[in-house]
Parts: structure tokens; sequence; C-alpha cells
């Protein structure tokens, strides 16, 4: 496969979809597909620094700290790019938050995609919030929410 231009190539995984590889959700293949395209080169991942957070939170409150910390350990070895804070990134995502009614970390996240100009990978509703200011794939939603 050749290298994809534009916001095609660029990715940016929320929590939601680490969370949906490593639980082996629904859409577990389509995060898989995208990470062996990052790993050939083909396209380019993102994560933000709040995903990492948030996995490492959860995972610790679900499951303790040592499976947090190897969940976080695995992200780092994959192909994504951790994108971190930066005066820019929080004035986007100041302006997300003011604006729309969605958490602290899902408007970092999408401030991410946004900056970046990427396509947003998630399984969470309340990007839905964001209509048509960023692209976004979504994974399966979960039945129950």
């Amino acid at each position: 496969m050749r290298k994809r231009s534009g916001k095609e190539g660029r990715y940016v995984f929320d929590s939601s979809a680490f969370f949906t590889l490593f639980e082996d959700e629904d859409g577990v293949e389509t995060v898989q597909n995208l990470l062996k395209e990052a790993q050939k080169g083909d396209i380019i991942i993102f994560g933000s620094f709040v995903s990492y957070t948030e996995v490492f939170y959860v995972t610790y409150q679900e499951e303790g700290e040592e499976k947090a910390q190897h969940r976080v350990n695995l992200m780092n070895r994959l192909t994504i790019t951790r994108v971190d804070s930066s005066p820019e990134l929080g004035l986007i995502a100041g302006r997300l938050k003011a604006i729309h009614r969605i958490s602290f970390a899902d408007a970092w996240v999408a401030a991410t995609a946004i900056m970046l100009g990427a396509i947003l990978v998630h399984k969470d509703p309340e990007f839905e919030e964001l209509g048509g200011k960023l692209e976004m794939l979504r994974l399966p939603y979960e039945e129950n929410l």
C-alpha cells in the first residue's frame, strides 16, 4: 500500500480506541489494521498524552497498578507518536471545552486531531457533540451507553 497523503494518512487514537484493542472489543480489527498500516509507514497514528493518562488510571482503578503500567508500556511500544501539551494545543482544547459539552479529556484529544489535521478514531458518543469540526472514524459503540 502506498503512503496516503493529507488527512487520510493521519489518525489520532482516543483512549476508547486503545481500550478496544486491549479488551478485544467490537472494532478491534479496524484498530489492528490501522496499527499494521502505521508499522509499514503507510499512515501516522498519534496519541494524546491525555489518552495515556486515561488508560493508566481507568485500568489502575479496575485491574490494579501492575496491569495499568503494563498497558502504558504496550502503548509506548506501538507505532504511535505521542503528542504532549503545548500552548497552541491548550488553546484549541480550551475553545472546544468552552463551546461544547464534552469532557476535559475529550477536548484535548479532539484538539489534537484538529491541530494535526487527523482523523479521530474513537467509540465515544460524546464526540458527536463536535459535529463537523473534525473527521472521525467511529468504532462500534457499546450497546449499553
